[in-house]
């Protein structure tokens, strides 16, 4: 199998997998159980996405000036400030690392 035929194919499956979900009846997305893991699986992928981003390269995982630029965004977002406070004050924290040769 060659590597485009696995992409078509892995299209044609999600295709078909997005198709499938109109043939689920209402009453059962709408029941409490159903709703929550929808909501919670939500945040974890977006978690895991983070992570992988901010600690991953390639095989290894990698701690640099990212790892403090997550850790300030997380608090500013804890404390509830604007979406473009929390990410000039991240970009800040990893510049400011890498300027002074803290981090890679």
């Amino acid at each position: 199998m060659s590597v485009w035929s696995a992409i078509l194919l892995a299209a044609v499956i999600c295709l078909a997998l997005k198709a499938s979900g109109y043939l689920v009846p209402p009453s059962v997305l709408e029941a409490p159980r159903p709703a929550r893991i929808s909501d919670l699986l939500t945040v974890a992928l977006l978690a895991a996405l983070v992570a992988v981003q901010t600690l991953g390269a390639g095989q290894a995982v990698v701690v640099d000036a990212r790892v403090p630029a997550l850790l300030v965004a997380a608090g500013l977002l804890w404390l509830r400030q604007s979406f473009l406070v929390v990410v000039f004050a991240a970009a800040v924290v990893a510049a400011v690392l890498r300027l002074l040769g803290l981090a890679a």
